[in-house]
């Protein structure tokens, strides 16, 4: 348990600081028999920085659990 709340605080933390990750997505543009052209497309996932502040707190209180019960 104490685990899972320690890797939860750390993953909200990151969630607060980066609230998007961007990535490039190769996308066919022309596709005629042997001839193909392909460009680079460059797609995002937002989240609010709040997202991170739950997950944070439920780290917390996963980790208060844990530690409580030993």
């Amino acid at each position: 348990m104490k685990t899972t709340g320690i890797v939860l605080l750390i993953a909200g933390l990151l969630l607060t600081i980066f609230t998007s990750v961007s990535f490039f997505r190769k996308e066919k543009v022309i596709d005629i028999g042997k001839l193909e052209v392909t460009a680079d497309k460059k797609e995002s996932v937002n989240w609010p920085p709040y997202l991170g502040i739950v997950v944070m707190i439920v780290g917390g209180i996963v980790l208060w659990q844990g530690t409580k019960k030993q």
